[in-house]
């Protein structure tokens, strides 16, 4: 029977932990779409990685589908994305669901408020 850290430690091991200084240099170059998987009501009272896509974890494979009424137009699987929540987890798991989606370029930034505390850019 799996639990919850072996799905998280499954996530991890594919998908690239890159830290907030590489994210924040990658936000500047704007070389990359952000994507913060938090729920609306977390987003609402920390704010956000300036610019990034608001896709909460549970809607990530419908907004990330091609073929889905849903689909969000601003994912392209050749992009680099870059996957926020708010420690950390949430963003692993979604970022495997991209992987196995055919998604070729997702890492992790960890968690909002270690984006936040090193001056990365944000907005409500």
């Amino acid at each position: 029977m799996k639990t919850a850290t072996h799905y998280l430690e499954e996530a991890n091991a594919v998908v690239p932990k890159i830290t907030v200084e590489e994210g924040i240099a990658k936000h500047a170059a704007g070389a990359a779409t952000f994507i913060d998987v938090r729920d609306g009501t977390d987003i609402a009272a920390s704010g956000t990685i300036a610019g990034a896509l608001r896709i909460p974890r549970g809607m990530m494979e419908f907004r990330a589908d091609v073929d889905h009424a849903l689909h969000d137009a601003a994912l392209s699987k050749d992009a680099e994305l870059v996957l926020i929540c708010g420690a950390g987890g949430q963003a692993a798991l979604a970022g495997k669901t991209l992987k196995e989606m055919g998604y070729a370029h997702v890492s992790n930034v960890g968690g909002f408020s270690a984006w936040k505390d090193a001056g990365g850019p944000v907005e409500d």
